[in-house]
């Protein structure tokens, strides 16, 4: 059975699932309860599922999460929701000092069944600290697993898989994709939630990307093959840990690579994937990994967000410079 559905709604209905098959888990964030959220993804779930278990909280992201530590270790699965990608600093130290190494510093004894969701990335004109793309910092940060969805049939499945790990699970969700419509299928048995896929076949370059980048990237692609160009698309959906077996099979066979992703160029996913693919197929490699990111600089005002952000022609740009070596 398939509907089709908003990122949003798919993200709304996989909460809904989860707070129905298990009454341990919990839902905490600033208005996610009457409001139903900024962008409406816990929108009903208060008042079918009650106040106990759907909670407004106050404004305190350091709190949110400190108090989740607690909810953890009693045996709780609370997940919580950042308002928005640059209100998660606040809490960063609770993230970083507490649910990621809890696990190991109890021997095991104290696992952190934590989902943290957090809207990420930019293009809906918001202002400063509304548009950051922090993946990078949490994916540095052992103990966490840090994942990102691209379209609502993987929202719909991957949000229901991070609450049922043990493991805390940063859950990144591309905020401007969430009103884009597609295909949720209710039955069909999910991927792993920590395995890449491939959304588009080619033979000429791989293009590896993740969350709001993946939709530009199939554009891209769409154009590439309308100029005779024929572009693979990987959907990462995992950023720690990262597939590496989908990863590199792809580029063994391709022989290319650009790495696609919105957060600043220097020290960001990117780099770590051309590190790895530069040690696994150096012989294979017909050109070096070209990585298309936002600049190194803060996140630019609304109205000239689409010069930083990466484009379809700007891929297109890093595509013509790998064929040309």
């Amino acid at each position: 059975m398939s509907e089709s559905l908003t990122m949003a709604k798919a993200l709304n209905r996989g909460l809904r699932r989860a707070l129905q098959a298990d009454p341990k888990v919990l839902l905490a964030g600033e208005d996610i309860g009457k409001l139903g959220g900024v962008f409406r993804i816990t929108e009903g779930l208060q008042a079918e599922f009650g106040e106990n278990r759907v909670i407004d909280s106050p404004l305190a992201e350091s709190g949110i999460i400190g108090t989740a530590v607690g909810l953890c270790m009693r045996g709780y699965r609370p997940v919580l929701e950042i308002q928005f990608d640059g209100f998660v600093f606040p809490g960063f130290a609770q993230i970083v000092t507490q649910v990621a190494k809890m696990n190991m510093r109890t021997g095991g004894q104290t696992p952190m069944p934590m989902v943290i969701r957090i809207p990420f990335g930019g293009g809906i004109g918001a202002v400063e600290h509304h548009s950051e793309s922090p993946e990078a910092y949490f994916a540095h940060t052992p103990g966490l697993k840090v994942v990102s969805c691209s379209n609502p049939n993987d929202a719909y499945w991957m949000i229901q898989q991070a609450i049922q790990s043990d493991d805390p699970v940063v859950f990144l969700e591309p905020k401007r994709r969430y009103h884009v419509k597609d295909a949720v299928n209710f039955s069909a048995k999910p991927a792993p939630m920590h395995q890449a896929a491939i959304t588009r076949y080619g033979t000429d370059a791989t293009l590896i990307c993740y969350g709001p980048m993946v939709k530009s990237c199939m554009d891209a692609a769409a154009v590439a093959a309308d100029e005779g160009t024929s572009l693979e698309v990987v959907d990462l959906r995992t950023i720690s840990p990262v597939d590496w077996v989908t990863v590199i099979s792809s580029v063994r066979r391709t022989k290319r690579a650009i790495v696609v992703h919105e957060a600043p160029l220097t020290l960001g996913l990117g780099a770590e994937l051309a590190a790895k693919l530069n040690e696994e197929l150096f012989y294979v490699m017909e050109s070096p990994v070209l990585r298309v990111a936002g600049y190194d600089m803060p996140y630019p005002p609304a109205r000239v967000e689409g010069e930083y952000l990466p484009s379809v022609d700007r891929i297109l740009d890093a595509v013509d410079r790998s064929l040309a070596y």
